[in-house]
């Protein structure tokens, strides 16, 4: 009788704690299912607002994000990794050092431009077309996410 007691309250008890993960979790788990991922080229991150205005000259536009006391200031996105690396070329040939970061964002609106934008990028081999059309994402970006961003 102790055992099958001892045994029930043990299944309870392990219910109870693999429920509450997954009731907790259940915003994640449905989250990640509608987001997609985009590819970030990163220039820096700057601690320093002076520092910042002085390190990047020769990019025109640029997203720049504050978390954790840091400036994270991004000059690309794109949701392909051939336009990555054809961004990040670009970017090398002008001594300017980039690494890639993913992100998951939900807005289809977003997504249909940046694919649209994906492939002007595939198809030009022009450098000064290229870095315009990144200016329109990034500005899109700016629009999109970031404004829908300060609403919430």
């Amino acid at each position: 009788m102790k055992k099958v007691l001892i045994g029930a309250l043990i299944s309870i008890i392990t219910g109870y704690i693999i429920g509450k993960i997954i009731f907790f979790n259940k915003e994640y788990i449905i989250k990640n299912k509608d987001e997609d991922t985009y590819y970030f080229l990163q220039e820096g991150v700057y601690y320093d607002n002076n520092i910042l205005e002085n390190s990047i000259i020769n990019i025109r536009h640029k997203v720049f994000e504050r978390k954790n006391d840091k400036i994270h200031v991004y000059i690309g996105i794109t949701k392909n990794l051939d336009v990555a690396e054809k961004l990040i070329n670009i970017y090398s040939k002008k001594d300017i050092s980039t690494t890639i970061k993913e992100k998951n964002i939900s807005n289809n609106e977003f997504k249909n431009n940046i694919e649209q934008f994906d492939l002007l990028i595939k198809k030009s081999n022009d450098v000064d077309e290229i870095l315009t059309i990144e200016e329109v994402v990034l500005a899109n970006y700016e629009e999109i996410i970031k404004n829908s961003e300060e609403y919430k």
